[in-house]
């Protein structure tokens, strides 16, 4: 069940910021939670990736974007420092974010959920979770209770954080990485900026700006 989901927007377009892989992905996204109910077009804001169209939806400058009060964006770009750049440009051209969260994922009402934020298909999340703004949550993973994760971090496909664990702003998970629990009086924190390999079993804390890899996940720089 998910109480997320809502089957009619409050918007008629969305702005996909990003035409690559990913952006290719948050538009069938969208189109898993919306159908036809909405427009759906990507937006770069560099000349040198405009092209006609993308899996049928047209591309377009920010720059040549009409803002309309039916308009809403969100941005598909995984690494975090590009999002929140891409995050500016879009908010100074005065465009509102929206949440997608797709209608296959598992989600308790006990869940905060930041604007711009991306929960892809086949996630499970339980209860007592905050999530930041513009926060990726890649296919398949699974986030357990008492779980923070702070604005512009990406979760990438498959990865499993277990309870009290708090995760800081602008941290990258690879895929397939695992983060142990943490406990009430003593959360597992992994700090702003720090980066998770993929792979990795992350069982202590991490470092801001830290780099860790392997089971148990070490720092490598």
């Amino acid at each position: 069940m998910n109480p997320f989901h809502v089957p009619t927007p409050d918007f008629e377009r969305l702005l996909i910021f990003g035409a690559g892989g990913f952006g290719r992905e948050v538009a069938w996204l969208a189109r898993q939670c919306w159908g036809s109910k909405i427009d759906v077009s990507f937006i770069v804001d560099n000349p040198k990736y405009l092209v006609n169209e993308v899996n049928g939806n047209p591309v377009r400058l920010l720059d040549d974007c009409a803002l309309t009060p039916h308009m809403r964006y969100v941005v598909a770009i995984g690494d975090p420092g590009q999002r929140r750049r891409a995050v500016a440009a879009c908010e100074s051209h005065g465009l509102s974010a929206t949440t997608l969260m797709h209608p296959r994922v598992e989600a308790s009402n006990s869940i905060n959920l930041g604007s711009g934020s991306l929960i892809c298909a086949g996630s499970i999340l339980t209860v007592d979770i905050d999530i930041g703004l513009h926060v990726h949550i890649n296919l398949d993973c699974t986030i357990g209770h008492d779980v923070g994760i702070g604005s512009f971090s990406t979760l990438s496909p498959g990865v499993h954080v277990s309870g009290n664990v708090q995760i800081g702003d602008g941290v990258f998970i690879g895929t397939g990485a695992n983060i142990i629990n943490g406990y009430p009086d003593a959360p597992l924190i992994i700090a702003n900026g720090a980066v998770i390999a993929a792979g990795s079993c992350v069982t202590k804390p991490v470092e801001p700006n830290a780099m860790v890899a392997g089971v148990p996940a070490v720092r490598k720089y």
